[in-house]
């Protein structure tokens, strides 16, 4: 069962967007994780603050997890790792409709141009599409705050808060836990950490949770240079086990996850997926407001194999 401390990050704290709500969420972390016998702190990097516990230089492996969450979007952000195809085509589907809205403001702005008389006012069309894209912009990325994140990504840092409350005190010297800002704006948070700690980027390995909570197989996506080190990914495998009708998978053949594992030479990206024959592996609902379900099931299954894959190393 998760902690109470936990729960309440799923009850009360599933909003963490703005400056205000991220500043009082990182002083929540920060009391938790002291009264836990951490000593975690804030690092300020390029458009991101990152919550910290632990040693980054001297680190076996490093746990991470997002903590900013998403505007709330019309259609679901769809993600296939395992069917490269099929999540282009979706994203070019999403892309569609924003050239038929500039086609159709052109359109729109051409007419009154005739019906004015007035084709020096055409100097204003190139504004007039880059303003419709720079609005479409911000709306996937700063529009009005999801009040549903269940998935994305309470569930992951509520996997690394559960993780972090259950790592026995004699491997906590070995294990460094981050909180990462501003994955949702284009990765911020992973990007300052690992400019910060070179080692980190380079040599450690990063398991990193990421919408963890709403599917039945738990997948491992490791990064290509990990993918060569055999004996990292069977500690791996032997760690984390599936039960309850739950499976544990480690990719090892093709497979991509957009994440801040992605950061790191040795990341691996953790999620949550579901199948149909059709698509194979796929993740929905997430940036949208049926994102409710966080099955606490996987978050055990995480935990004990992250204090497994410790002890392991």
């Amino acid at each position: 069962m998760m902690s109470p401390i936990s729960r309440r990050v799923l009850t009360d704290l599933q909003v963490r967007k703005s400056r205000s709500q991220k500043e009082a969420f990182r002083a929540w972390l920060c009391k938790e994780l002291e009264a836990a016998g951490y000593t975690p702190h804030v690092e300020n990097g390029f458009a991101a603050k990152n919550v910290v516990a632990g040693g980054p230089e001297t680190a076996k492996v490093l746990f991470s997890a997002h903590y900013d969450t998403c505007a709330v979007l019309p259609f679901p952000n769809f993600i296939t790792p395992r069917n490269l195809f099929f999540y282009l085509c979706y994203q070019l589907m999403l892309v569609v409709p924003l050239f038929l809205v500039v086609a159709v403001a052109e359109a729109i702005l051409i007419a009154v141009i005739v019906a004015l008389k007035a084709p020096a006012l055409l100097v204003l069309m190139p504004f007039t599409s880059i303003a419709l894209c720079g609005f479409f912009v911000w709306r996937l990325l700063d529009g009005p705050a999801s009040r549903h994140t269940a998935n994305d990504n309470t569930s992951g840092v509520v996997t690394l808060l559960e993780t972090a409350l259950s790592m026995p005190e004699e491997h906590r010297g070995e294990v460094c836990f981050v909180f990462f800002d501003n994955e949702e704006k284009g990765l911020f948070g992973s990007a300052a950490f690992t400019r910060k700690h070179k080692r980190a980027k380079r040599e450690v390995l990063n398991i990193n949770f990421d919408c963890v909570g709403d599917g039945s197989s738990l997948q491992f996506f490791p990064s290509k240079a990990l993918k060569r080190d055999d004996e990292t990914l069977r500690r791996i495998e032997t760690a984390f086990r599936g039960r309850g009708g739950r499976t544990v998978e480690v990719v090892r053949t093709f497979g991509f996850y957009p994440s801040d594992n992605g950061a790191f030479k040795r990341g691996v990206g953790v999620c949550a997926l579901k199948h149909k024959k059709l698509i194979g592996w796929y993740m929905d609902r997430i940036h949208t407001s049926r994102d409710t379900v966080l099955e606490e099931e996987n978050v055990e299954i995480l935990r004990d194999g992250a204090v497994a894959l410790v002890r392991e190393l």
